[in-house]
């Protein structure tokens, strides 16, 4: 206890820092978009004819993504959801760079009424390493 009262500053430092380590487990437990690996998607777009929504920005939706890949970026999204209503009836698998924007993303989808909406885990980078096609 001594030591703890003379480093008070060092254990609220161990403190924080092992809650920022566990945030991104706590964070996704409390998301509301269920992850799909990358199997899973191209399964969904193979049999279910599911539509993949890229929530990069242009830039990085330019520089690579999945083929067929629709470009909504996550700031656009409310404003652009006249362009993909016409998805509503199928599954949508909602892509970014890590996976973090697409949360946001399906969380939107949901309140504007598309049914299945899934996250790919691991975002597009998931998508390059195992190796998938990409197109520029």
């Amino acid at each position: 206890m001594e030591f703890v009262q003379k480093n008070i500053w060092l254990v609220m430092i161990a403190v924080a820092s092992g809650a920022l380590f566990i945030w991104p487990t706590i964070a996704k437990l409390f998301s509301r978009g269920r992850e799909v690996g990358v199997a899973e998607a191209v399964q969904l777009i193979n049999r279910k004819d599911a539509v993949m929504l890229d929530v990069r920005e242009p830039g990085e939706f330019n520089s690579g993504h999945a083929p067929n890949a629709k470009n909504v970026p996550l700031g656009q999204l409310d404003k652009r959801l006249g362009e993909i209503e016409k998805f509503k009836g199928r599954p949508v698998v909602v892509t970014c760079q890590t996976g973090s924007r697409s949360h946001a993303a399906t969380s939107a989808l949901k309140k504007a009424g598309f049914g299945e909406v899934v996250v790919l885990s691991g975002g597009f980078g998931a998508w390059q390493q195992a190796n998938l096609p990409v197109e520029k």
